[in-house]
């Protein structure tokens, strides 16, 4: 920021990558709670965060959503939300041999992911999970079938143990970037000739669209804000894709992160958000930078609907 700027209590030019914010997977999510809440009454239970944003889990809270890390914490008989990301069908299992009403929000996209461990498993295949160990989704991924393993690089890929190099079969975490994935698939390809992978790529279309619109607003940037939890794969993924496209990025929780030392020397700030940060907070964050210009960037539209699970339609 120059010091004529600096003088006048201005701030950057502002370029809003589009789309960015809540994809068609958290809205329906979170909807899901809401509807929950509604029809059932709470407290409503929600096993881990319905999707990685501390302001959508305390605004549910204040609904009557009770978020637990395990069922250990769920009384019997109660109604209980399984997040976005997906759950192992040994969580299901469980769930249904204490009573409880179940209502799955997992993104129809996790659950593509899931079916596919099921197909490979079912035709003999050994399955790689390329993803990121701890994370909520890898979770659930993982209990699929048995023998599945994850890899998180190519040096993973080095020491996997596998039963029968003719018959390994990959399958990714939604919310990586379509780079990384391609260097571990290139080291699964050179180790194991035969290896198969998904019909279509299983990264979401909402996790491409958003890194996409970085990249496309990267060079006339400054400095890049990405709006998310720390806890948000796609949020970090937002920050290395920008990174690479060669802007330097930050991952912010929300306007109260910012300051003059994060700022200084950026005359154009892109900003961007983790498909599970509220609209609501990017533009408090916009709004706090005083900026000189908004401009917003829409690289595409998107018209994705998921319908609500069963159980609340």
């Amino acid at each position: 920021m120059n010091d004529s700027v600096k003088q006048a209590g201005q701030g950057p030019r502002v370029l809003l990558a589009g789309p960015r914010s809540f994809c068609a997977g958290v809205e329906r999510a979170i909807q899901t709670v809401e509807q929950a809440i509604a029809r059932f009454g709470p407290p409503v239970y929600v096993r881990r965060q319905i999707v990685h944003n501390r302001h959508v889990v305390g605004e549910l809270q204040t609904r009557g959503a009770v978020f637990v890390h395990e069922l250990d914490e769920v009384p019997d008989g109660a109604t209980v939300v399984f997040s976005a990301h997906g759950v192992a069908p040994a969580v299901h299992e469980t769930a249904h041999a204490r009573g409880m009403r179940v209502v799955d929000a997992t993104c129809p996209l996790v659950a593509k992911v899931h079916h596919e461990v099921r197909r490979f498993t079912e035709r003999g295949y050994q399955v790689v999970l390329i993803g990121h160990h701890g994370h909520d989704e890898t979770e659930g991924t993982l209990g699929e079938a048995p023998g599945v393993a994850l890899v998180e690089d190519a040096a993973d890929v080095e020491a996997l143990d596998v039963r029968d190099p003719e018959k390994v079969a990959y399958i990714t975490q939604t919310t990586l970037s379509p780079q990384d994935v391609a260097g571990v698939v290139d080291a699964l390809s050179n180790r194991f000739p035969s290896v198969v992978g998904p019909h279509s790529a299983d990264i979401c279309y909402a996790t491409q669209n958003r890194q996409d619109a970085v990249v496309a607003i990267a060079r006339e940037c400054d400095l890049i804000l990405v709006v998310g939890s720390s806890n948000s794969s796609n949020a970090a993924r937002l920050v290395e894709v920008a990174t690479r496209a060669g802007c330097p990025a930050t991952l912010i929780e929300d306007e109260s992160q910012l300051g003059p030392n994060l700022l200084r020397g950026a005359d154009t700030v892109g900003i961007t958000a983790a498909a599970s940060t509220p609209p609501a907070v990017v533009e408090r964050v916009v709004a706090a930078l005083h900026a000189t210009s908004v401009e917003e960037r829409v690289l595409l539209t998107e018209h994705v609907i998921f319908p609500l699970p069963v159980e609340v339609r």
